[in-house]
């Protein structure tokens, strides 16, 4: 568990040396939309200096009043009125286009964004997959993501909104009355500086509010998939005790990040509101001198609230500019995941593949500290079958994840061919095999696709035939739709005995030299494995097998059966010479058949 936590820390200053890279990165992202960006910077600047001629408009039409009774002008006020009410109208429309303008742009950058965390994801080694929660990733690319959306369509505007008004406000403030302007330089300092105190306090804890929703979804997403396990043995309690703790942990998380995020903006508005009292007394003292008219002084405070509106405005957002960033750097972190490394130099697959290998000397362990295999040496024919037989953590799956270059060995080389496995392609290397694994995996689609997942371009012809060969043909005629019958996710709408016979047919459908059988008949009962052993055989005949099996009966006919024990290989051999060894083969084929 702590290796999963791991991911998710970082300290305060690796952090403070990310923040400007985050941002940079962004940029990286925002700015392919440029055309759009120069539109929404054009709108954003008409939309606010039409407003901002707000204020001034005012102040003059209160001039025009100020001469009393029987001294008004009123067409000067009309004509301040009516130019007022049609900037502001302008800047309104202006402001509904930026905003359906952003919503775009941001859908772009989502867009992109979950397009290359997905396909980095799919380059990502096996040992990733290993280490982390699956809940955890899928947060990575949903909310992590749709936080950030939600921050670049609403919050970016009202940034470059607030510099904008702030930066006008103040030239208009400067040409109505310098003097009353030296307020400012006491409340925004101190704006400032509150603003920054609280942003390095509330950014931690969206980091850490994000890393609980993931192990929240982390634990949500093994309990879902376990369930009937959980119901089998009355475990639900206790399931929901360990959720509650999560749930706990996540909503304390929310908590405290919400909790001093939302000081801010009140911080933040009693300074604005200290400012517009001063603002109040010295206007009023110099009107009452005659150094600055009633409109002016009613044009100054509405500017004076402009100026510091914004500044009130983006505390109130940092809260969620913060969740943005944080969520930005979870997503970012992920994206500098190490990908599987690149292929030596020169690598390439043998014209034509025999399917020999040979495990020269092969140690290896997931962990330095813990070395699963031993100095393990094999010599295997092409198109033999070779069986691997032994107790739960014996190794068995590790020589497979060898065999596909999942893992590469800590010493020794795994040969294919007398070439070492490094020296070839990877995703050559792994078209070269066919895979029919214990758990099964069926993607949500029709039945025909699924089963030309590992050979697109299979005729209709070759796919009834794999499927009469695998014993599923009149299961799938007898579906609603036939071969075009969708299943649903996982293939949750039919058992796990027909999945399997589903994957067993897909790996018919494909002609490859190496076949790789993990418990290819776990799901299926006695009668059904019997039927489809011939169909089997076919499969086999020709290739470099390597069988994982407990059930010894099916793999009685091996040419060569290996028996693991510890990291070892302890036995080898046909299955009637490992009967008449009386060694841990024959006290495992006897125990299964006394």
């Amino acid at each position: 568990m702590q290796a999963k936590r791991g991911w998710g820390n970082a300290t305060d200053t690796i952090q403070k040396t990310r923040r400007i890279p985050v941002i940079k990165r962004l940029w990286g992202y925002v700015i392919g939309g440029k055309w759009l960006l120069l539109l929404a910077l054009v709108l954003t600047i008409g939309s606010n200096v039409l407003a901002l001629a707000g204020p001034k408009l005012s102040g003059n039409a209160i001039d025009a009043l100020a001469g009393g009774k029987g001294m008004v002008d009123f067409p000067t006020v009309y004509y301040y009125v009516l130019l007022m009410l049609g900037f502001y109208i302008l800047s309104s429309l202006l402001s509904l286009v930026l905003s359906r303008l952003m919503i775009r742009l941001t859908q772009q950058i989502v867009v992109r964004l979950r397009g290359d965390v997905f396909e980095h994801i799919s380059r990502l080694p096996v040992s990733f997959f290993d280490r982390h929660q699956s809940g955890d990733i899928i947060s990575h690319i949903t909310y992590d993501i749709d936080t950030l959306a939600a921050s670049l369509s609403s919050d970016v505007i009202t940034v470059s909104t607030s510099v904008i008004t702030v930066v006008g406000s103040l030239v208009m403030m400067l040409t109505i009355c310098p003097l009353l302007v030296a307020v400012f330089a006491v409340t925004v300092p101190l704006s400032m500086l509150f603003t920054r105190f609280m942003s390095r306090k509330v950014r931690p804890l969206f980091r850490k509010r994000s890393r609980a929703l993931g192990e929240m979804n982390g634990f949500v997403e093994e309990m879902a998939s376990g369930l009937n396990t959980i119901k089998a043995y009355n475990r639900e309690e206790y399931a929901d005790e360990r959720f509650m703790s999560h749930n706990s942990d996540a909503c304390q998380s929310y908590y405290e990040a919400d909790y001093y995020a939302c000081m801010t903006g009140p911080g933040v508005n009693f300074i604005n509101n200290l400012s517009l009292s001063l603002i109040s007394c010295f206007g009023a003292l110099m009107f009452l001198s005659g150094g600055i008219s009633l409109g002016n002084l009613s044009s100054f405070v509405l500017y004076s609230r402009k100026f510091s509106g914004p500044i009130n405005e983006t505390a109130n957002i940092l809260s969620e500019m913060q969740s943005a960033l944080a969520a930005a750097e979870r997503v970012f972190r992920l994206l500098d995941e190490k990908e599987e490394e690149k292929d030596s130099e020169g690598a390439e697959m043998p014209e034509k593949l025999r399917g020999s290998v040979a495990f020269d000397n092969v140690s290896f362990g997931y962990l330095k500290s813990k070395i699963v295999l031993h100095n393990v040496c094999l010599d295997i024919p092409a198109g033999s079958v070779t069986a691997i037989v032994g107790a739960t953590g014996a190794g068995k799956t590790t020589l497979v994840n060898l065999l596909m270059r999942f893992y590469d060995p800590n010493s020794g080389a795994v040969l294919m061919d007398e070439r070492d496995l490094r020296a070839l392609p990877r995703a050559e290397l792994r078209k070269s095999y066919t895979m029919v694994l214990q758990d099964t995996w069926l993607f949500e689609g029709t039945v025909i696709n699924n089963l030309r997942y590992g050979k697109p371009d299979a005729s209709l012809e070759e796919v009834e035939n794999a499927c009469r060969r695998a014993r599923i043909d009149s299961f799938i005629r007898s579906l609603p739709s036939g071969y075009d019958t969708v299943l649903s996710e996982d293939g949750a709408n039919i058992s796990r005995g027909q999945k399997q016979l589903l994957c067993i047919a897909r790996a018919m459908l494909g002609k490859k030299k190496m076949l790789i059988l993990d418990e290819a008949t776990s799901n299926v009962d006695i009668r059904t494995e019997k039927l489809i052993q011939d169909a089997m055989a076919e499969l086999m005949r020709g290739k470099t097998c390597f069988v994982i099996a407990h059930r010894l009966s099916t793999i009685v006919g091996a040419d060569r059966i290996l028996v693991m024990k510890d990291g070892d290989v302890v036995e080898s051999g046909t299955h009637a010479e490992l009967m008449k060894a009386g060694g841990t083969y024959s006290e495992l084929y006897r125990a299964q058949f006394a």
